[in-house]
């Protein structure tokens, strides 16, 4: 009888054992899943940018502890409900698979980073390890696969908080570092079993506090030396939403060489200023302006109306077969002249990389263009004034615009074709993209898109004027050619690469601190290690 009992109990023991682990397992899987949410949530058009710390806080509370299978497991779980939420847009015409294959891909960088948070969780100094883990994993996400996916970067998030004025030192990177950073402590300090020490309590104040105040102090002043310019933006709109918006073409090319043409007669009536230069959009002429004359006629109409270059987004056919997404200077005199070919193409839409297995998936996929990149380094004269141009899916890319201010440009661009993904968030995340630019580099950003939101954007990231949403706009202002460089733009991409020392580092004290076996499987009680 005693027997009896005594393994009854034993089961019973066993059986409470396995519901607490059950139990803890979904809570930890509902906490990692809320901690994706919140960094979806810090994303524009909600633009909550303080959750993002947030986010990343209860994140690394939740892998804190934890094997590195484990943190795998929930960092894989948090990144899918930070992705999909973040990336539907992709879908939005051409069915659910490319957008959740895009999700689940970029959803293993952020399980990649919370294994590694796992393993230097507990080292001093962890809060710093982990910021420099969190900015590697999205440097290996702006990289691979297909040339890489910068979006959902924790700078690009803060756009309309304190940190942004971090873009001019230290660039994207450096403000993604210190947003992971900000989070990091935050979960240090609620770790803190016993009262902290003045030392602890002094790094935590420095982290959470001091770090956004310095960077609130640290913005650049508006430069009342620079020269002026005035330019105009316009936004022609198209047809219709979605993807047959390509089927009239010639209609997004009259829209475009309409609106030029009305504020031509409005420079005439005296209505508005003359400008310097006019931004086209990208894809203003998917025909071919110099193959086909009736497009050239209207350009050339269309700047003799305003009397300054155009820069016409264009798509150009080549003689193999093969298209370029291209922004041309066109003269009203001189006609085409200076072009800038796009350098980075959109994989599935541009081009379709692994073409049988992705028309297998989406009857879409067949749709995806034949595109070739551009080389140079994205600068154009434009009325004597040199341009970077970043067309569209550039200005996410820190590399391309860096290159383009080093090489002189004094005023940035972007235009852009936003018609493809409709009403959605897209277009405000891009617009977030273009305001850190303008900070990281101190230059104007103009944004040009055929069917919005069309920007102008001064050095301090702040939005001057905008157009609304499949409206045929144009914006005339008054805009600062600024020529400082800032620390951003000297150092480049080494903000980036100290960061990926520093999360080397880290893992390497984590693996000194446990023996090889021991940092990949700690020997832990039954459903502990989860």
């Amino acid at each position: 009888m005693l027997d009896i009992d005594s393994s009854a109990t034993t089961v019973n023991r066993h059986q409470r054992t396995r519901r607490r682990a059950f139990t803890a397992i979904a809570v930890r899987s509902s906490s990692a899943v809320s901690a994706g949410l919140l960094l979806f949530a810090s994303f524009p058009p909600r633009s909550l940018w303080f959750l993002a710390p947030l986010g990343i806080g209860v994140l690394v509370l939740v892998i804190r502890g934890r094997s590195i299978r484990a943190a795998f497991f929930y960092g894989y779980l948090s990144g899918l409900a930070f992705f999909l939420p973040l990336l539907p847009w992709v879908g939005v015409y051409v069915g659910a698979p490319p957008w959740l294959a895009l999700a689940a891909i970029q959803a293993i960088a952020v399980a990649l980073f919370c294994a590694a948070a796992a393993a230097v969780s507990g080292l001093r100094l962890e809060a710093l390890w982990i910021a420099a883990i969190w900015t590697a994993t999205e440097g290996l996400r702006a990289r691979i696969p297909f040339g890489g996916f910068p979006w959902g970067k924790l700078a690009f998030a803060q756009a309309d908080g304190p940190l942004l004025s971090l873009a001019a030192f230290v660039g994207a990177p450096g403000v993604s570092f210190a947003v992971a950073l900000i989070g990091a402590a935050l979960a240090s300090a609620v770790c803190q079993v016993r009262p902290p020490t003045p030392r602890f309590a002094v790094g935590s104040a420095a982290t959470v506090v001091i770090v956004p105040a310095l960077a609130f102090a640290l913005t650049p002043a508006d430069d009342a030396g620079a020269a002026r310019a005035t330019v105009a933006v316009v936004q022609g709109n198209v047809p219709r939403l979605g993807l047959d918006f390509n089927s009239q073409r010639r209609a997004v090319l009259d829209n475009h060489i309409e609106r030029t043409m009305q504020l031509g007669e409005d420079i005439t009536a005296g209505s508005v200023p003359v400008p310097d230069l006019v931004i086209w959009p990208e894809n203003a002429s998917d025909i071919d302006p110099l193959r086909n004359a009736d497009a050239t006629a209207g350009i050339d109409a269309a700047a003799r109306s305003v009397g300054v270059p155009i820069l016409v987004g264009a798509v150009l056919g080549n003689d193999d077969g093969t298209s370029t997404n291209t922004s041309i200077v066109w003269d009203p005199v001189l006609g085409p002249g200076e072009r800038h070919d796009k350098r980075k193409l959109v994989p599935f839409g541009e081009y379709l990389p692994m073409r049988s297995v992705m028309t297998a998936l989406s009857s879409y996929a067949s749709q995806a263009g034949n595109f070739v990149p551009g080389s140079g380094d994205g600068v154009v004269d434009l009325a004597g004034i040199p341009t970077a141009v970043a067309t569209c899916y550039e200005v996410a890319f820190d590399d391309l615009v860096t290159e383009s201010v080093r090489a002189g440009a004094q005023l940035i661009t972007v235009p852009t074709n936003n018609a493809t993904f409709g009403r959605t968030d897209m277009t405000y995340q891009q617009l977030a993209m273009s305001r850190l630019r303008a900070v990281e580099h101190n230059r104007t950003v103009l944004v040009a898109a055929t069917s919005g939101v069309s920007a102008v954007i001064d050095p301090q990231g702040k939005v001057g004027d905008r157009s609304g949403l499949f409206t045929a706009e144009t914006l005339v202002a008054d805009v600062a050619l600024e020529t400082r460089s800032t620390w951003a733009t000297r150092l480049g991409a080494l903000p980036e690469y100290a960061a990926v020392v520093l999360a080397v580092v880290g893992c390497a004290l984590a693996w000194r601190r446990r023996s090889s076996a021991g940092w990949l499987r700690t020997p832990t009680p039954q459903y502990a290690a989860l």
